[in-house]
């Protein structure tokens, strides 16, 4: 095998971790919104994460009660760069989990599919397109 075959590999690893990182995230959204049981909850703080570049990431942090009374505290797996608007300290959201795993859970308002489905889509592409520029050089040999 060249070069140029292993080179061409890697836009295919790409996309495909691309791919699964995607399906993962709808997968999981699809799942809460099906058979996640929702609560209202509020937000207690916000945990703040820095990107590579200097970026900083605000992580809110919803608690609510459990249907079994359970008391759950978990930070959003998905940060943004503000919280202005209806996600600040002491704000009430509604909050849907999963009930065998609350930490599974989703803000109503503040997870979006969105991330989850460019995930996919590039996925998609970058393992489609390397696909069929592998199986073209193959068959051209």
């Amino acid at each position: 095998m060249e070069r140029a075959w292993l080179f061409s590999l890697i836009p295919l690893v790409i996309g495909a971790a691309f791919l699964c990182v995607g399906a993962y995230g709808l997968r999981r959204a699809d799942a809460l919104r099906r058979t996640g049981l929702t609560a209202q909850g509020r937000i207690v703080r916000h945990e703040v994460s820095r990107g590579d570049e200097g970026a900083v990431y605000y992580h809110p942090v919803a608690a609510w009660t459990a249907h079994d009374g359970q008391a759950c505290e978990y930070p959003s797996r998905f940060g943004r760069g503000s919280t202005a608007g209806a996600f600040g300290v002491g704000a009430r959201v509604v909050v849907r989990y999963d009930g065998d795993n609350p930490r599974r859970f989703a803000i109503q308002g503040w997870e979006t599919a969105t991330v989850d489905r460019v995930f996919a889509v590039v996925g998609s592409l970058l393992t489609a397109g390397t696909s069929l520029t592998l199986l073209i050089r193959l068959l051209a040999l």
